[in-house]
């Protein structure tokens, strides 16, 4: 028992902040490999993973619209083009790429995933990965309470529902995030390890792993 902790006292602690909004599919793909990369050191480093908001579009609507409709309205003739190249880069991350349903305002699930923070970062964590799975592959609305909640009560977050009901709970800290975190940076995903090394836009598994072996030495 003595030799387990002295063992785990050893390992350097890596700690990644890292930026994202939930309806960027570059965000989800970049959480992939990072914990790919995370499971490959798991024996040399302990790991503290902490989200924080973005909104690539802080004006959308939250009734929502068709995400098709959203992206040919934002990029025209080169929608087409961008969904190809998402449904091949989500194939190599092991799932399937999906435009169906809406998209919209994203503040209700960075008010959830600042509430998810509050009962542990593993669960917070887990959660990011629940809402990508459902938006990019499921055709669920981001915006959607009842998904939300959904979400949350798979990776055992209590009190999702009536946390949710109020819009001012949360939104003050997220708007604070906003501005600390979001201030500086022109886009997502967007990371800083260690405090000292930072990375703008999704990294493959190995740039992850460069980056961890930097922060530490």
């Amino acid at each position: 028992m003595t030799d387990t902790n002295s063992a785990h006292s050893e390992k350097k602690l890596i700690r990644v902040d890292v930026s994202s909004d939930t309806v960027c599919p570059w965000c989800f793909v970049g959480k992939k490999n990072l914990d790919q990369a995370i499971a490959k050191s798991k024996d040399k480093y302990n790991f503290e993973i902490i989200w924080h908001p973005f909104q690539l579009n802080p004006d959308a609507p939250k009734e929502g619209i068709e995400k098709r409709e959203f992206y040919r309205s934002k990029f025209g003739s080169q929608s087409d083009k961008m969904e190809a190249r998402m449904t091949e880069i989500f194939k190599v991350v092991g799932h399937a790429y999906s435009l169906s349903g809406l998209t919209g305002n994203t503040m209700d699930s960075h008010r959830l995933i600042y509430f998810a923070g509050q009962q542990g970062l593993d669960k917070q964590h887990a959660l990011v990965e629940e809402l990508g799975l459902g938006y990019f592959t499921q055709g669920k609305y981001i915006g959607d309470q009842n998904f939300l909640v959904e979400a949350a009560t798979k990776v055992g977050i209590e009190g999702a529902e009536e946390f949710l009901k109020n819009p001012n709970n949360g939104l003050k800290e997220v708007e604070d995030e906003l501005n600390a975190h979001s201030g500086n940076i022109t886009g997502v995903p967007y990371y800083v390890i260690n405090g000292n090394q930072k990375l703008s836009g999704a990294q493959s598994r190995e740039g992850f792993l460069r980056a961890f072996q930097a922060a530490t030495s």
